[in-house]
């Protein structure tokens, strides 16, 4: 499977956010700099992860983003759909079989 450049830096995000652990957040530039994005692209990231109910945020002096739901509840699929749309349209495997 090849995934586009923004499934996998998007994954890369969260993936330092599920780093922080429970209760843990990351702030942009924290995120930006660890997996040497700019602060733009890490923030529009985020702001797909955040409209697909993976991640929260919370604006401050302590703020920063955190996971929104245990990591074990987020589904690889549904991340995927998130940051690049479906795979295959409703119907797709039922004629393709294979």
């Amino acid at each position: 499977m090849k995934l586009t450049s923004q499934e996998e830096y998007g994954f890369r995000c969260l993936l330092q956010i599920g780093r922080a652990g429970p209760g843990g957040s990351l702030t942009i530039p924290e995120i930006s700099e660890a997996e040497g994005i700019s602060v733009p692209y890490t923030a529009k990231l985020l702001r797909m992860l955040r409209r697909g109910g993976f991640v929260k945020s919370v604006r401050g002096k302590e703020g920063g983003y955190s996971l929104a739901r245990p990591a074990d509840q987020i589904v690889v699929g549904k991340v995927l759909e998130t940051l690049g749309g479906r795979f295959f349209e409703p119907g797709f495997c039922e004629s393709h079989a294979g």
